[in-house]
């Protein structure tokens, strides 16, 4: 069987096993008892050729059962070490701040990624319907200056990082941060709710791109999963 559509009917057919397999429903501690985790590996709503040409199969397999798979397992064990189970991301990003480095970090990742997967499809691309555009347009002026403005965050961003837009008061912006960071948290240079977000860490993008960033973040216009968006930012 193809590589390829190994993966495919592995998304489609069987993805709870990558779940199962990580071990992301049970985790062990240092004392090696078992404790219940709070986060879990979510599921794509797509298989992971579906982005094709524009992201390729083995980037989004590495991406989400390897790196996302990673984050989130780790996420599980610095809340256990913390005794934090019991709040919610949001409370958490509120006081990061203050809190291990490991929660910062892991739960950055955790709820990036999320949100990446989200934001793509394979029916993406064009542009915003109503009311989104009509706010994007009286932010930025046109619809081409946002994604000027984004593509430029995204490009420029220095070494690992996300490019956002993020939705502050009445206002939308756009914004970066650096590594795992984002503006739910209150060490974030501009906070708000999240509605769009393109991972610019190199294993987002590597393998087909190499070292043109600039073309991995053009292409994603591709893949904008505008419907989603819209219901982020209508529920905000």
């Amino acid at each position: 069987m193809e590589r390829r559509s190994f993966i495919k009917k592995s998304s489609l057919l069987g993805f709870g096993t990558v779940v199962a397999g990580n071990a992301l429903s049970n985790t062990l501690n240092l004392s090696g008892t078992k404790t219940v985790s709070v986060y879990e590996l979510p599921k794509l709503d797509y298989a992971y050729d579906a982005l094709e040409p524009y992201i390729d199969a083995q980037t989004m397999e590495i991406h989400h059962s390897k790196h996302h798979a990673g984050y989130t397992k780790k996420f599980n064990e610095a809340l256990e070490e913390a005794n934090l189970k019991d709040k919610s991301i949001e409370s958490l990003f509120a006081e990061v701040s203050g809190l291990p480095v490991g929660i910062r970090n892991n739960g950055g990742g955790y709820y990036n990624h999320k949100l990446f997967w989200k934001v793509m499809s394979p029916k993406g691309g064009g542009e915003p319907k109503a009311e989104l555009k009509k706010a994007i347009e009286k932010s930025f002026g046109t619809f081409d200056k946002f994604k000027e403005s984004f593509s430029g965050a995204a490009k420029s961003q220095f070494g690992s990082g996300w490019a956002w837009l993020v939705k502050s008061g009445d206002n939308l912006v756009v914004t970066a941060s650096p590594n795992q960071d984002n503006p739910l948290m209150d060490i974030s240079e501009v906070r708000g709710t999240p509605l769009l977000a393109i991972d610019v860490w190199e294993h987002a993008y590597y393998l087909k791109y190499q070292n043109m960033r600039a073309s991995y973040v053009d292409a994603f216009w591709n893949v904008v999963n505008w419907d989603y968006v819209t219901d982020l930012f209508q529920k905000s």
